[in-house]
């Protein structure tokens, strides 16, 4: 539990007047990246109060959408909505962990983590303007390694999907020519010989089965299935191998750590050990609550989270909030209305 919650917020929340949501079952869709947490977080729960979720995995700009449409009751999202958007839909969103994008290879000979890739590289690779393995803009960065000359196989994301968007915005970040050519966004014109593949599953299990490929994908299916990723040079010009420590360095060397601001974007943050594609994963619910028994029971389940699950965070390769995050989250859902305007009462599970 962190410091904040057993102090400011688990006061606040205890001196509103009760309400109860019962064993109800929640519905949420969205980001695959965190569905691992969610999943974990929603057994634990069940076993505490009988409640259920059904989370379905379909990938960001779906999981916004469903939410903007009332078909669920959290959307969750790699990137936040815009201020203006989420005031728009009366909505609001709060992060829940922070991951990390990583790029993934399949190059027999060579063992994880070898491969040495800038942000520049990559994004010539994604772009087809470097097509085989031992193109001289490799070679020059890995002397080391003896690279095949087979062509790059470049598999993508065909889905809507957060984790493209995030690595989009680092690779416009990097590259003048990705970011004129192609920009940043949840789906991506690629370049027509690029293999488009829906979901996260789908692309590790190609990448797998796919000599001398190379994709994108979040960290916590780079250690859940045994995929080889390429060490990245980040913004202070260290090569780094992916973990929950260089994501949450990003973290700590941005507006998220310093102002609470986590509408900012995690790409490209300075810092000798920070991973250069980190994220945040967001909830997104209603802000003007139709159902207000259904606002209540999203907002136990992840007041219960935070509190008595923030444990399980690592235990699916993601990095838990700091407490000054923490903090911001529960002003947001103190925010929650009925649909005339008044506020919600109701107590933490």
């Amino acid at each position: 539990m962190s410091r904040f919650f057993s102090s400011f917020s688990f006061a606040v929340l205890c001196a509103v007047s009760a309400g109860s949501a019962g064993a109800a079952t929640l519905t949420g869709a969205g980001s695959s990246a965190a569905a691992p947490l969610y999943n974990k977080w929603a057994d634990a729960y069940n076993k505490k109060t009988g409640a259920s979720l059904d989370y379905q995995a379909v990938g960001s700009s779906t999981g916004i959408k469903q939410i903007k449409a009332k078909a669920v009751d959290f959307g969750a999202s790699d990137v936040a909505m815009t201020v203006a958007d989420l005031k728009q839909e009366k909505l609001i969103q709060f992060p829940s962990a922070i991951s990390g994008v990583v790029p993934v290879v399949n190059l027999p000979g060579i063992k994880t983590g070898d491969l040495k890739l800038t942000g520049e590289a990559l994004a010539d690779i994604f772009a087809r303007k470097i097509s085989f393995w031992d193109d001289a803009a490799l070679t020059t960065l890995n002397p080391s390694l003896r690279l095949p000359h087979k062509a790059i196989t470049v598999i993508v994301r065909q889905d809507g999907s957060g984790t493209t968007y995030n690595f989009t915005d680092y690779l416009s970040k990097v590259s003048a020519g990705w970011k004129t050519g192609y920009g940043k966004n949840f789906t991506i014109k690629w370049h027509e010989e690029l293999q488009q593949i829906k979901g996260s599953s789908a692309i590790s299990a190609a990448v797998k089965k796919t000599p001398y490929a190379i994709s994108y994908i979040d960290y916590n299916y780079v250690l859940q299935d045994k995929l080889d990723y390429a060490a990245l040079k980040n913004r202070d010009g260290n090569f780094l191998a992916p973990s929950a420590a260089a994501f949450e360095a990003a973290l700590n060397n941005s507006g998220w750590k310093t102002r609470g601001s986590f509408e900012e974007m995690l790409t490209d943050k300075p810092g000798a050990t920070t991973w250069p594609i980190a994220m945040g994963t967001f909830v997104i619910m209603p802000q003007s609550a139709a159902n207000p028994e259904k606002a209540i029971a999203t907002m136990k389940f992840f007041t219960w989270s935070f509190m008595s699950g923030d444990h399980l965070v690592s235990s699916v390769d993601l990095v838990r909030l700091p407490d000054t995050i923490q903090a911001r989250v529960f002003k947001e859902m103190t925010t929650v209305t009925d649909a005339a305007g008044k506020p919600l009462h109701w107590t933490p599970q």
